[in-house]
């Protein structure tokens, strides 16, 4: 008897593993399942890319993370993520987030809007007082060596600690541009 209690379990056990379904699965699906890029869309945002905005010069570095797990959806999926690095017009680093670890990105990669090529992004820094937004890129051109980017800066509520908490709104710190094109390297 213990015998085929064992066997039932093992059985069951290996009919619930996950399942896999395209990134652009919109409906809901089984907890643990994965979220796959199947059609290696996400390979083509993979590198670094350029753009100049209010004499300032941003690069950001895009990676693909695979097959990782999201707490809040309770599901695998494959998404990208962003590390950017700012200077100004003599070249002096502003903002520089490049060091961090995959996992600390501040830059983390949601999905493709339903029936578009554009891909969304969460944007959020705890070095920043909290500030947040929403980051929407697609390409701009067959090749896809431009990417155009829309940032959303969300409001948010500051602190009394916070470092700029009194600095008027044209004093604080911009570590995105509004929009910009960018262009691979």
């Amino acid at each position: 008897m213990k015998n085929i209690i064992l066997i039932l379990s093992i059985l069951f056990t290996l009919s619930c593993k996950s399942q896999t379904y395209p990134l652009r699965t919109y409906t809901d699906v089984p907890d643990n399942s994965y979220l796959k890029d199947m059609n290696n869309e996400l390979n083509d945002y993979v590198g670094t890319w350029k753009a100049t905005w209010n004499n300032k010069t941003i690069y950001i570095y895009i990676f693909e993370e695979i097959n990782k797990y999201n707490n809040s959806l309770n599901i695998y999926k494959d998404y990208l993520i962003i590390k950017f690095k700012v200077t100004d017009a003599l070249g002096n680093i502003l903002f520089n987030n490049t060091n961090l670890s995959n996992n600390d990105a501040k830059i983390f990669g949601s999905n493709f809007k339903g029936g578009t090529d554009t891909y969304s992004l969460g944007y959020g820094d705890d070095d920043l007082c909290g500030k947040w937004g929403l980051i929407r890129i697609n390409f701009t051109d067959s090749t896809k060596t431009q990417l155009n980017w829309v940032y959303s800066e969300q409001e948010n509520w500051l602190e009394p600690d916070c470092f700029y908490y009194n600095y008027p709104l044209d004093q604080r710190p911009e570590p995105l541009p509004q929009s910009a094109v960018f262009t691979k390297q």
